[in-house]
């Protein structure tokens, strides 16, 4: 969120607030305001027809809380690499290496756990990885090279440097890790079996990263480079240093999304997953992150994570062909890119039929 974008013109969030400019209708304003607010908070309303049809179709399986559970599990992958993909469009930028770098995190972290060190040490590595690959493709990024030929070859880089870490093989073995991968939290008896780790683990990047975003200087100014970099240059404000900064943070997630991987499947691999990168886009963009930068939200990109796990369960419990998930994963990522270029052009011709200016306030 940029501070331009901190408040709602009258027509675009409280219709009745501001009367009408003159010579525009008086449902001009409130035609707006429908529009935004399906381009802005549409995807909630998805899950929950999604929900709906499946709690219906899956019956009684499906609208459970142990399904619930199940699919917040199955969410929380996508969704750590998704808020990486996520924060890195929202600065203006795509890193494709994400794959790379949470293949060589988990290699790091299980060469220093099979080495007897300590596990902390192990994860610090680990995350230090995402770190250091972060600030790798953003000092190339800045030197005017396209990010993403930059991120493509990163990724075959560290591909090739994971195996070399592993040796060509795997780090099998890893239960120091189950305490952020297989273990759940919060039993009660035989009634609830508990929490998987890893959803406390998402429910913590999303709450802090939510507040970084919409609520500190830095990520404000993070959001408004990917908004228009040439505006914050001429205002005072280094562009480049915040771009590698959202190089930083996308590298830090990918790494954190290896390790939580890492701890889930007790081995580091090195073979990096396009499928990972495939399904952090989807969900990005159901979330209705501009790819062009500068205006997004962390809980969509939640919630895109959570409709891709909620569609290949429910298609699970149905018995349907999991590659049926796959084709659903790829529809909906066409039908979100359409979905929002028709919004923001319906946006964009009534505002200027209606001579407005709206400046949204997100979530």
């Amino acid at each position: 969120m940029t501070s331009s974008e901190a408040t709602v013109a009258g027509a675009g969030n409280s219709p009745g607030s501001a009367p009408a400019p003159a010579g525009a209708g008086q449902d001009m304003p409130r035609a707006v305001s429908v529009l935004v607010f399906f381009r802005d908070r549409g995807i909630f309303v998805l899950w929950g027809l999604l929900i709906a049809v499946f709690a219906f179709w899956c019956s009684p399986y499906f609208f459970k809380v142990d399904n619930a559970l199940l699919i917040a599990n199955a969410a929380a992958l996508t969704a750590l690499f998704a808020a990486g993909v996520g924060i890195g469009i929202m600065t203006g930028v795509l890193d494709l290496s994400l794959p790379g770098t949470a293949a060589v995190a988990s290699c790091v972290c299980g060469w220093v756990l099979t080495h007897g060190h300590a596990t902390w040490l192990g994860l610090a590595a680990g995350l230090a990885t995402g770190v250091v690959v972060g600030m790798v493709n953003g000092l190339i990024t800045i030197r005017g090279f396209n990010p993403i030929i930059v991120t493509i070859g990163t990724l075959s880089v560290l591909s090739g440097l994971a195996a070399v870490i592993a040796g060509g093989y795997t780090f099998p073995g890893l239960t120091q890790l189950e305490f952020m991968g297989t273990h759940r939290y919060l039993k009660v008896g035989d009634s609830f079996a508990g929490i998987p780790a890893p959803v406390f683990i998402v429910a913590a990047v999303f709450f802090v990263g939510t507040i970084f975003l919409t609520r500190t200087r830095d990520g404000i100014r993070l959001m408004a480079v990917g908004g228009n970099a040439e505006a914050v240059r001429r205002a005072g404000i280094h562009a480049d240093r915040y771009k590698v900064l959202g190089f930083v943070l996308s590298g830090v997630l990918a790494s954190l999304g290896g390790l939580v991987s890492t701890a889930v499947v007790t081995e580091a691999n090195p073979n990096a997953s396009p499928q990972i990168i495939f399904n952090a886009l989807t969900a990005v963009a159901l979330a209705g992150v501009a790819l062009t930068g500068g205006r997004g939200s962390l809980p969509r990109v939640l919630v895109g994570a959570l409709i891709l796990a909620t569609i290949s369960n429910g298609l699970t419990i149905r018995g349907v062909q999991p590659y049926w998930a796959t084709v659903c994963t790829g529809a909906l990522l066409l039908g979100s890119l359409l979905v929002e270029r028709l919004l923001q052009t319906a946006v964009s011709e009534r505002l200027m039929t209606a001579n407005l200016s709206v400046h949204e306030k997100k979530v």
